[in-house]
């Protein structure tokens, strides 16, 4: 275990406590704050076992309470990625977009956790914003792995959006979608034309092609100027 990563570990001793019934459904975890100390890491660290836990539909969340253990019950992520062109002519609109950023950088902390890799290792880093009717809709930041796709660096997105793109290279075998109401910073105020008292809604996604993780991404849409919608299909 000690070969483990430190947030694999603390998922593995959450889970334990499952199993052996130290914790048992709809009771309350220790907070991110002690469970860094007890582990002596990072709340980062800790932040990143319990999201994929969420995920995996063994923890639930609710603001201001804390974090418990699910029961039977699990709500269904998003299911599907939807290019976000398509969805804007579907409505009969223009679609546009504004390509802010394209590099090649170095995976930070935060990025190499999301994704999986050594912080250093390269990664291509793209800032697009999305408009309908000429007016911003979705500020797309997203990291994409060099290593398995090489050709990100080079396309045009004012032609084709970078799910799209990923579409057709890299046939997306799963996802995984966290959705959050938050307040816009000022890069968003500014790129998405809002002001910070605007609610938004923020997608954090990550996708993985063949098992493989190839790109996460933080999708800001103002809140009134979008919505989600998941429809689930329940059997008789």
């Amino acid at each position: 275990m000690s070969n483990q990563p430190r947030y694999q570990q603390i998922k593995q001793y959450i889970l334990d406590g499952i199993e052996q019934q130290r914790y048992t459904p709809g009771s309350r975890i220790p907070t991110e704050h002690q469970l860094a100390e007890q582990f002596s890491v990072s709340r980062m660290t800790v932040n990143k076992a319990i999201r994929d836990l969420v995920q995996e539909n063994r923890l639930v969340r609710y603001p201001g309470l804390g974090t418990f253990i699910a029961d039977a019950k699990a709500e269904s992520p998003l299911a599907e990625i939807r290019n976000i062109a398509e969805e804007v002519r579907h409505r009969g609109h223009a679609y546009s977009c504004r390509v802010e950023r394209l590099e090649s950088t170095a995976a930070n902390e935060v990025v190499a956790m999301q994704m999986g890799l050594p912080i250093g290792t390269r990664v291509y880093h793209s800032v697009i914003v999305h408009l309908e009717e000429g007016m911003p809709i979705q500020l797309e930041d997203r990291y994409v792995a060099a290593a398995l796709v090489p050709g990100y660096i080079d396309q045009d997105f004012t032609l084709a959006t970078p799910n799209e793109y990923l579409s057709k290279t890299c046939p997306i075998s799963s996802i995984e979608h966290i959705v959050e109401a938050v307040l816009p910073d000022t890069r968003a105020q500014a790129l998405l034309e809002i002001d910070a008292g605007t609610p938004c809604i923020l997608v954090g996604r990550r996708t993985w092609s063949d098992g493989r993780l190839i790109s996460y991404a933080s999708l800001t849409h103002p809140g009134p100027r979008y919505k989600l919608r998941s429809i689930t299909t329940l059997s008789a």
